[in-house]
């Protein structure tokens, strides 16, 4: 069971983080090796071969290699020491961009980067099948912002003077009919794009089966941005509504 909290190549001491020396070794070892043309898998049999954990009993393998070589915080970054230089860490992932197979894009998941401005991490595109097969099973999820109608001075005075006049008999009822049309017609001017949105969105959503892979045209019909930090992804719908998925590695 691994108890890493920082990581490889750093420790806590006395509420600082610094340098674990064996570790950081290594990490500066890694680094070097990638340059001189090691692959993942070489390095990470050579480090089982080393017999220094990882973390705990795990053993090494390529995954891991591949975190040590694309992590800023070796360079220095918040409360983290560096233990290589920038330059360096530029070299690798020039490297490693070189080394990467060619990955054919569906039309899903151009328009996924047009949502989010840039290439996304991998964890993303699950996290966003994830929101929309939710709005899929629940589409009355998606809600609005109501505007507060009643908070309005003009629609207070006309409710008040439709009030008084049903309280006076013999009701006048033409003036009655008149005041409440001219309340319905108050609200009904009052109400904004997003409430016309989310009523577009759930039909939208409406009996549509669950997606093993994400709809371009869905994307483009629904979504107005996509964010995400600390594996936590956000979507913002077209209503304006923020709909947050789950932590995933």
């Amino acid at each position: 069971m691994g108890k890493r909290k920082q990581p490889f190549g750093y420790k806590m001491e006395f509420g600082d983080i610094v340098p674990e020396p064996e570790e950081a070794e290594t990490v500066q070892s890694i680094y070097l090796r990638y340059l001189a043309g090691e692959s993942f898998k070489v390095l990470a049999e050579a480090l089982q071969e080393q017999g220094l954990p990882y973390d705990g009993e795990k053993q090494w393998n390529i995954n891991m290699v591949a975190r040590i070589l694309q992590d800023k915080r070796y360079i220095g970054t918040d409360r983290f020491p560096p233990l290589i230089a920038e330059k360096q860490f530029l070299a690798v992932q020039e490297r490693r961009k070189q080394m990467a197979p060619e990955r054919t894009q569906t039309p899903a998941q151009k328009e996924l980067r047009k949502l989010c401005g840039g290439a996304p991490p991998q964890y993303v595109e699950r996290q966003v099948l994830g929101i929309l097969n939710r709005l899929i099973h629940d589409p009355q999820l998606i809600t609005a912002s109501i505007s507060d109608i009643a908070d309005s001075p003009i629609f207070q005075r006309q409710r008040r003077e439709l009030d008084d006049l049903l309280r006076s008999p013999p009701v006048d009822e033409e003036q009655a009919k008149s005041f409440a049309l001219a309340l319905a017609s108050f609200m009904l001017t009052s109400i904004g794009p997003e409430e016309y949105e989310t009523c577009r969105l759930q039909r939208l959503f409406q009996g549509r089966h669950p997606m093993r892979e994400l709809d371009a045209e869905l994307l483009r019909q629904s979504i107005r941005k996509i964010t995400y930090s600390d594996r936590i992804v956000k979507i913002l719908l077209k209503n304006n509504q923020w709909m947050e998925g789950g932590t995933q590695a």
